[in-house]
């Protein structure tokens, strides 16, 4: 038997007795609650991560992002990771060394891209626009015309400021000017309308965390045609094996050959999550979920312009922006409302930073209860917190 007192590192203390985690209200920009349903499926037994079962599980969420993205493509598949592995996967297998790349920067998802892209050694061309704003479809096109990128990268909902990027024509004018089409629709993904076929998207993806509700580390992903055109007939190797989309694909049994070879150990419990993540949104229908987060959003809207607060955006409807009420610390602010509430809402991200308050309302948490019991929180801080003369 081996002495433990030998050993120069003894167990950690902190790891001999239990840990309780707290309910919180998960109300900023994610990750949302996941609800009971969800947290049931992740409990089941393992599979390995070829069997059959979980093949078939796969295959199912397959079906199920073709449904949410609005998307016949084969190539539909999640990323074993959080968005931002989608994000890579997305720009490492579209993108070679030395190509040009065009990013709408409104925010800070448009930020990280252009950053991805350069760390790959492309030729990163920026259109950018103030936290707030958007592009206009004149304003794309005279980019493509002066930089003649391979790749057009927009986020679809900034979470960072609230925007929500109007999508209809920019596919046609990427195409006309032998471009694909990237969009980033993480936090708006299933709270509001988007075609990936119809709107001439190539790339689409989001993440399991937000309006989905499944616990984070999937992230669904879709290339049309010609992105996988681009993608399987590179002079060069996609710089990550993980996120190598030949390999992927394989693995999802999406490139029409019969063998599946190991790559990777998938994780088999997030796919049970996320395959009853996209179970909740075919039952409620897509029209019904963008409906319900229009009208909840709306009506969180009237609530705080009547409690006297100015929204910073009001165009995304997960995602809400405040402007951080005049002569209060933000960060005052949301701590009371997490210690007195147990609800978490967030200061601003990126560009925003200090000048927002943003809150999330996005799969089961898009409800008018939650509208009144955030309303009534931030009233409460109002009273509470330390405001200084402005």
């Amino acid at each position: 038997v081996l002495n433990m007192a030998s050993l120069p590192i003894p167990p950690p203390a902190c790891l001999l007795k239990p840990y309780a985690v707290p309910y919180r209200y998960m109300l900023g920009p994610g990750p949302s609650n996941v609800p009971p349903r969800i947290l049931a499926a992740g409990a089941q037994s393992m599979l390995g991560h070829m069997h059959a079962e979980t093949l078939e599980i796969m295959s199912h969420i397959t079906s199920g992002i073709q449904y949410a993205f609005q998307t016949q493509n084969e190539v539909t598949l999640a990323v074993s990771g959080p968005g931002h592995a989608a994000m890579e996967c997305a720009l490492f297998n579209s993108l070679e060394p030395g190509e040009s790349v065009l990013i709408a920067v409104n925010g800070i998802w448009g930020e990280r891209a252009a950053e991805i892209a350069e760390r790959i050694g492309a030729k990163v061309n920026t259109i950018v626009q103030a936290a707030g704003g958007y592009f206009t479809n004149q304003e794309i096109e005279q980019a493509l015309v002066k930089y003649k990128p391979v790749l057009l990268f927009l986020c679809h909902g900034e979470s960072s400021t609230g925007v929500l990027h109007p999508l209809d024509g920019i596919g046609d004018l990427c195409h006309k000017h032998n471009c694909l089409f990237l969009v980033d629709s993480v936090a708006a993904l299933g709270g509001t309308p988007v075609y990936m076929d119809k709107q001439g998207i190539d790339i689409l993806y989001t993440g399991s965390q937000k309006v989905l509700n499944a616990p984070p580390g999937t992230a669904p992903i879709s290339f049309s045609e010609r992105a996988c055109q681009k993608a399987f007939n590179r002079k060069s190797k996609p710089v990550s094996y993980f996120l190598d989309l030949s390999w992927l694909a394989n693995y999802w049994g999406c490139d029409g050959k019969a063998m599946r070879i190991y790559h990777h150990t998938g994780p088999v419990t997030g796919f049970f999550t996320l395959r009853e993540a996209l179970c909740i949104l075919a039952e409620t229908g897509l029209e019904n979920s963008w409906k319900r987060h229009k009208e909840v959003a709306e009506y969180f809207h009237k609530g705080l312009e009547d409690m006297g607060l100015k929204l910073f955006k009001a165009r995304l409807p997960t995602v809400t922006t405040i402007v951080s009420p005049p002569g209060y610390d933000w960060k005052e602010i949301t701590a009371y409302i997490m210690k007195n509430h147990h609800i978490e809402i967030s200061g601003g991200l990126g560009p925003s930073v200090g000048m927002v308050l943003r809150v999330g309302l996005m799969g089961c948490n898009s409800s008018k209860p939650n509208v009144d019991m955030v309303l009534a929180a931030l009233a409460d801080a109002l009273k509470h917190c330390h405001k200084s003369r402005v």
